[in-house]
């Protein structure tokens, strides 16, 4: 198999070669595998004796009470300052409440720091860096605007479990974008900037370093003048893991040896997978100023064709191989209230087909059955409330009596002491 990444004056593209025309890659499904808890069974549907659709499915499945969140705090709490002023906080961002790292937290933010100011700051900047050395192409010299991205969770002694509502990208979803999630805790705002790649044919990207999104950051932060002139920037000790996840060898082997090079890794092809970047340390702006914030709505919409050959998402062994086909439709509107509230409301929809493979060859293995997915973000931050949920449904085969198989996945955080997260897996009768 082969793949050309190129990077050339005026864009940044990816395209790959195919093995007996299917392509091969970790997709938008496969990051689903894991849960806080599954169920072999649909114990929660009552059998009614004739076969439910895959809405009547989700329908019943988000009438569900959400377990509630414990709510206790994670393990590995840090504290930083800035002069008399403490933030003890999780240096990580998560899923749900389970305390497991999902991203390091790499950018803290003190003085006019809350998540809708960081935002303003960072969308009223050009994209010319040309200063600082960046290459005169995408994402580098680009403008920041809202991002498409999961709900994450995060956690402050005082503030409890948080929710990460503003997220902000540099780049179009794909190829390579910087992206940025902020979490609000009492008078500070801490975050994590990652660089990634969008997997080619799906709407899954791979995170390609830590370490050079929170040197993005930080150039367009002193490009802001918003810095206090006394002490602009605080590097912390460190606080988490060094270095932190990997890059798939699969993928990073097809990254052109100038993003090998970005992002500190090695030149040549490897065999084992590559440590994502990171020092462990995070930087804390000092924020002397601030942006209006303005009153805005910001829309985006648009498809991504799904075409790709990946392992089986759900209900498998591990060998099973599956071609996913079809369009997913990607909708999202944040608006600027007049009173400075932040909404946010995402939708994502897509009717697929699913044929099993054989990865070696690519030849089907099996029938092509239909396939669903359903996903919806919601986001809210005012100056007294901040909140977040997300729900997802995929279902293959639908139309079987005996062989549907599902997930479900539901989070709420913020909601008035309404924290609840549940994950439930079905795999036919």
């Amino acid at each position: 198999m082969s793949k050309l990444f190129s990077l050339s004056e005026t864009n940044l593209n990816i395209r790959s070669g195919v093995m007996i025309s299917k392509k091969i890659a970790f997709a938008f499904l496969a990051i689903f595998l894991f849960f806080l808890f599954s169920a072999g069974c649909d114990k929660s549907l009552e059998p009614s004796g004739e076969l439910m659709s895959a809405d009547d499915i989700l329908r019943q499945l988000e009438q569900q009470g959400l377990p509630p969140s414990d709510r206790i705090p994670p393990a590995g709490l840090v504290t930083v300052s800035v002069g008399s002023d403490n933030l003890e906080f999780w240096p990580y961002t998560g899923e749900n409440f389970t305390g497991t790292p999902q991203d390091p937290v790499n950018l803290i933010f003190y003085g006019h720091a809350d998540p809708r100011q960081i935002m303003a700051a960072l969308l009223s900047l050009d994209g010319d860096r040309s200063a600082y050395g960046l290459p005169p192409v995408a994402p580098f010299n680009m403008t920041w605007t809202d991002a498409i991205g999961d709900v994450q969770t995060g956690y402050g002694t005082g503030s409890g479990w948080v929710a990460g509502v503003v997220q902000l990208a540099c780049g179009d979803y794909g190829p390579v974008r910087f992206h940025l999630r902020l979490f609000k805790l009492g008078n500070w705002t801490v975050g994590n900037a990652h660089f990634e790649v969008q997997i080619e044919g799906t709407t899954d990207h791979q995170v390609l370093s830590w370490e050079l999104a929170e040197q993005f950051v930080t150039i367009d932060f002193m490009r802001s003048g918003l810095l206090d002139e006394s002490v602009p920037i605080i590097p912390t000790a460190q606080i988490n893991d060094s270095p932190f996840r990997t890059i798939p060898a699969m993928i990073y082997n097809l990254l052109p040896v100038e993003i090998r090079g970005l992002i500190g890794g090695p030149i040549g092809d490897v065999v084992d997978d590559v440590p994502i970047a990171t020092d462990g340390q995070a930087v804390i702006f000092n924020l002397a100023g601030s942006v209006p914030v303005g009153t805005d709505t910001r829309v985006q919409d648009f498809v991504i064709n799904f075409d790709q050959v990946i392992p089986m998402p759900f209900c498998s062994d591990g060998g099973e191989y599956v071609y996913v086909n079809g369009p997913v439709h990607l909708f999202q509107t944040v608006t600027i209230s007049n009173s400075g509230t932040y909404t946010m409301q995402f939708r994502a929809s897509g009717d697929l087909s699913i044929t099993p493979v054989n990865p070696l060859t690519g030849e089907p293995v099996g029938p092509t059955v239909p396939a669903m997915v359903r996903e919806r973000h919601s986001g809210y931050l005012s100056d007294n409330s901040a909140r977040a949920s997300s729900m997802l449904f995929q279902i293959i085969d639908p139309e079987s009596e005996d062989d549907a198989k599902w997930i479900f996945k539901k989070l709420k955080v913020g909601e008035n002491g309404n924290d609840g997260y549940m994950a439930l897996m079905h795999c036919g009768e």
